[in-house]
């Protein structure tokens, strides 16, 4: 079995797959998926440990984003799986993986989340004009061309973020609480008022990234991921679909990819 971990910055996202199983949209054929915040981080040995009974893992890749303390207790928690992986590795950006081109300035940069979603992108749809979103903590826009080049991208506050800063920084404003799907276009109260802006703001930004990309290439397809997708997608003006748990799905391309090759070789 290959355990998939995605430290985030508010959760942690894993899978378990079966060695072999193929890369697909759908994630069938993975064996199970879940995520926890990270405050709750110390019961996903337990679990893990219950769905692996009669079985064992024997890689872990991992790609993290919450800082040291997070490495450590991951690295703390992977070590008492029984038996012990053969081997534990940390997805980081680099030049060039799974048919993937990292154009930024300095490859190391890109957030491995973010490298890891465009592997996974690329393996979903290859050879497709990409515009790939992670609507999280932070809301990510990264562009793809069709042979596989990173052309670069634009981070912007996440939903909850976005309303937060006007909540925490303006005396007069409530907090708006949960966001909903049902947000008038013009708003006649001060919560969906906000609301209506945060969301306008998240649409119009993947719209103009979309219609930017689109100027230089053709049939440019738009990916939506992270856990503020579903509230995003109704508020846009251009094509796209969902696909869940990009990141994972990254990091099951890049392995596959990786022991691929050592096949070759």
């Amino acid at each position: 079995m290959l355990l998939l971990i995605d430290a985030g910055n508010t959760l942690i996202k894993w899978a378990i797959v079966p060695a072999g199983a193929p890369v697909t949209t759908e994630q069938a054929s993975w064996l199970r998926t879940g995520e926890v915040p990270h405050r709750e981080a110390e019961t996903l040995q337990y679990l893990w440990q219950q769905i692996l009974v009669g079985q064992s893992v024997k890689r872990v890749l991992a790609s993290n984003v919450a800082g040291n303390t997070a490495r450590e207790q991951l690295s703390i928690l992977i070590s008492k799986l029984q038996p012990q992986p053969a081997s534990i590795s940390w997805f980081v950006s680099v030049r060039s993986l799974a048919g993937v081109t990292n154009s930024y300035a300095d490859f190391s940069r890109l957030g491995g989340d973010r490298f890891a979603s465009l592997v996974g992108a690329r393996a979903l749809f290859p050879d497709e004009n990409l515009v790939i979103v992670t609507c999280g903590t932070a809301t990510t826009i990264d562009t793809l061309t069709s042979d596989g080049t990173f052309i670069g991208g634009m981070i912007l506050p996440g939903l909850r973020l976005m309303a937060n800063s006007l909540f925490s920084n303006t005396a007069q404003l409530p907090d708006i609480g949960q966001m909903t799907e049902d947000i008038p276009t013009f708003a006649t109260d001060t919560i969906s008022a906000i609301r209506n802006g945060c969301m306008t703001a998240q649409a119009g930004a993947i719209g103009h990234a979309v219609t930017v990309h689109a100027g230089h290439l053709n049939n440019v397809r738009c990916i939506l991921s992270g856990g503020a997708a579903k509230l995003v997608m109704p508020y846009l003006s251009i094509r796209a679909q969902i696909v869940d748990n990009l990141v994972l799905v990254g990091l099951h391309a890049a392995d596959a990819d990786k022991h691929a090759s050592d096949t070759l070789c």
